[in-house]
């Protein structure tokens, strides 16, 4: 099927074509009677007669062609049958990371304004107390048990399907919305991105070639949309007991058990869940034989993390970390092995992090760095090779719009009427060396203006980050006595916390003498544990670290661990 063109849930049709009773989806459901993790499963086949009976009912219910239905159901069985179901009805599922907190779904509801809500019991439980989408929800559906709220359930729109035949997925236009995925905003109010099921198409195509993954293998699916890929690329999604919207605190047990149980060979995890199995595995030493990739997505991975991870795998194979976001993923990717072999070393000298070179039919500019507009593409905008500045993308696979958010939409798209297209403006700052390989260098807004001199967060950071003690930092501007002083917050690594605090503080100051953008840094405050996003447990909130590190220097000191 071409990329720009067809619904993404052919994608399933045809592999169950090629492998009908080979499993798609594996989810762990529970224990068994000797205490063990138990798992369901559903066939290519089957998932594929199932999402066509459901889709039937769906169209029954109303969900049909261009409904936005919100989709608050865990990873599981019914979440891979609902969501190929919408897509083959047409209908557009809203996908919201549980985890980023009660208030934000509410307002990425109020923004949507879905037709209709599919979750499970605690869901609708939840949006009838908390108002979710009270004037826009019409039809309820709920995975389980429906309780006051009456609606529809899934087995009851299965069993209405019965004896209704084959079910004919709709035939998008090209620019017909899919689906809409909210980001996580983790430097603002999230936002929902328009995916079409082009765009969706254009992703599959470049991972699978990016990795050269092939149908028949086996992937460890730690994170919900990361999920959908599997069973689309041909491969096999195990979803393994965790909770998925809180992977830093993942038992290391059971994602190592799956992956040995299954014999899998791919698998997706946040920099956080990397971190926890690495750990685990070096202290149980503990191969992982049958990986032949970990890819792990949403911020950089420190390369300690990256070294401890892939002493665990065969040679050959690697941990790559593709670079990008919601609206657009993946802009570039870079492996293990090349990082730990050159780019970590000048990582630790203050250039920032290396992601990559650019994948194939991408077009990668950096730009000037500005905060307002920018209505037309200009080949003035764009700023030499070695020079920092905005990052802005090309790409069938990046998004044309947010959802109703046409402010949002004109701050981050520039339109080029050289061929009609858009560039992506990432919100993110770094550069393109000698070589065309991208430098990651932090987001946009956490540039820091101070003395004269602009600094970016990633290339600050990582000078202080080579210290042995230290397990991350945080660059941030805090206002004294009128004017911007740059701050460095330290959370220490576990093993570190009842060391001196003085001690480190000078080691740190050391280290930053040693660099031109960093000798200069001379407050250092130390965190027990940084505010990050839930959904990859790793993208610092340095908004919140700069209230908290304001409150410190001027003395009125907030409870440990939870800054405002």
């Amino acid at each position: 099927m071409p990329a720009n063109y067809g619904n993404i849930a052919a994608h399933l049709t045809e592999m169950a074509k090629l492998q009908p009773s080979r499993p798609a989806v594996i989810c762990a459901n529970g224990r068994d009677a000797q205490g063990a993790v138990a798992y369901d499963q559903l066939s290519f086949g089957a998932l594929d007669e199932a999402s066509s009976r459901l889709a039937h009912g769906l169209e029954s219910a109303g969900i049909g062609r261009g409904v936005r239905t919100a989709l608050m159901v865990p990873p599981s069985l019914d979440f891979f049958t609902v969501t190929f179901a919408l897509f083959k009805a047409g209908a557009v599922p809203v996908l919201i990371d549980p985890g980023i907190g009660l208030a934000k779904i509410r307002g990425c509801l109020a923004q949507a304004r879905p037709e209709a809500f599919i979750g499970i019991p605690k869901a609708h439980a939840a949006r009838v107390v908390l108002g979710w989408a009270r004037d826009s929800v019409r039809i309820k559906v709920t995975a389980g048990s429906k309780w006051f709220w009456g609606g529809h359930t899934l087995q009851g729109l299965l069993e209405r399907a019965d004896g209704m035949g084959p079910f004919a997925a709709i035939e998008p236009e090209p620019d017909e919305t899919a689906a809409i995925l909210f980001t996580s905003g983790s430097t603002g109010a999230p936002k929902g991105a328009v995916y079409t099921h082009a765009i969706f198409g254009a992703q599959v195509e470049h991972i699978r070639r990016l990795y050269g993954i092939a149908p028949g293998e086996m992937d460890l699916a730690t994170f919900p949309l990361f999920a959908l890929f599997g069973p689309a690329l041909g491969m096999t999604a195990v979803v393994p007991a965790m909770d998925a919207s809180r992977p830093a605190s993942v038992d290391p047990a059971n994602i190592v058990s799956a992956i040995e149980k299954f014999g899998i060979t791919n698998m997706f995890g946040s920099p956080a869940l990397i971190n926890r199995v690495g750990r685990y595995g070096e202290g149980q030493k503990i191969g992982l034989p049958s990986l032949r990739r970990a890819i792990s997505a949403g911020a950089p991975v420190p390369a300690k993390v990256l070294a401890r991870f892939a002493s665990m795998l065969s040679p050959g194979a690697q941990v790559f970390t593709p670079y990008g976001a919601t609206e657009c993923l993946p802009v570039a990717s870079i492996g293990s092995d090349e990082v730990l072999k050159e780019t970590r070393h000048r990582t630790d000298a203050g250039a920032g992090v290396c992601v990559g070179r650019s994948v194939p039919g991408l077009e990668l500019k950096v730009i000037r760095i500005s905060d307002d507009p920018i209505d037309t593409w200009s080949d003035a905008l764009e700023l030499p090779a070695g020079e920092i500045g905005e990052i802005a993308v090309k790409a069938a696979h990046a998004t044309r719009s947010y959802f109703e958010l046409p402010q949002a939409t004109a701050l981050a798209k520039i339109q080029d009427p050289g061929d009609g297209g858009f560039y992506h403006r990432m919100g993110d700052v770094g550069y393109v060396d000698s070589g065309g390989r991208l430098w990651f260098c932090g987001r946009k807004a956490h540039r820091v203006a101070a003395r004269g001199l602009t600094r970016f967060s990633i290339p600050c950071e990582g000078v202080f980050n080579a210290h042995p003690k230290v397990y991350r930092t945080a660059l941030v501007g805090v206002v004294r006595n009128g004017v911007i002083e740059p701050v460095l917050c330290v959370e220490l690594e576990a093993g570190a916390r009842g060391d001196s605090q003085e001690a480190i503080r000078d080691e740190l100051r050391r280290l930053g003498a040693g660099h031109e953008h960093t000798r200069d840094i001379d407050t250092f405050l130390f965190h027990p544990a940084f505010p990050v996003d839930v959904r990859h447990n790793a993208k610092i909130f340095r908004e919140k670290l700069a209230v908290w590190a304001a409150k410190e220097l001027a003395g009125a000191k907030p409870a440990a661990g939870k800054p405002d």
